[in-house]
């Protein structure tokens, strides 16, 4: 009887033992996850997400290159809105921002055409989070650029004519974009 109690003595300490450093190792990760870092950064970088997903995908498909031009717009869109939010009206991020929101639009048509599921906007969870207006000034050059690569890649895939106008115009707004970033540096 009292190897069974003591058993039981062990058995439930042991369990105490156990739960105590399953919840501190829970807390570590929950502080790891809310507490930006350089590895936090480099994560984000490797999700498949928006143009850096495109990046990665190697067998793409109509349904993922329209979620990753989508994915990539809502980006560019929530990054330039965190810019104005944070360092005040500055162009050219206050224009941008505008087109931004048209190209959201004109994707989101495509995904009713073609039966593909709108993906929810979770670029919030991507951003970038520049100290400085230079800094965001070549955030936004680096954006323009991934999606400009972004579109090209999909336009060596074979797509039907108004996915393919779609693509062409969103490309060329980048390029457009990347111009005001390059140009706002120089001054």
């Amino acid at each position: 009887m009292i190897k069974s109690i003591k058993l039981s003595m062990f058995i439930i300490l042991s369990l105490l033992v156990m739960s105590t450093v399953a919840c501190s190792s829970q807390n570590s990760t929950v502080n790891k996850e809310t507490t930006p870092s350089t590895e936090d950064s480099v994560k984000k970088e490797t999700v498949n997400f928006g143009s850096k997903g495109a990046k990665e995908d190697q067998a793409l498909t109509l349904e993922n290159m329209l979620t990753y031009a989508i994915q990539d717009e809502y980006l560019a869109h929530a990054e330039y809105d965190y810019i104005l939010k944070n360092f005040g009206d500055q162009r050219p991020f206050s224009n941008i921002i505008k087109a931004e929101e048209k190209h959201i639009e004109l994707l989101k048509p495509l995904f009713e055409k073609y039966n593909v599921s709108l993906p929810d906007n979770t670029a919030n969870n991507y951003l970038v989070h520049p100290k400085s207006i230079e800094e965001a000034l070549k955030t936004g050059v680096q954006s323009e650029i991934d999606n400009i690569a972004m579109y090209e890649s999909f336009l060596k895939e074979k797509l039907p004519e108004d996915i393919k106008s779609v693509f062409v115009e969103l490309r060329d707004a980048s390029k457009n974009h990347l111009s005001a970033f390059e140009n706002s540096l120089k001054k």
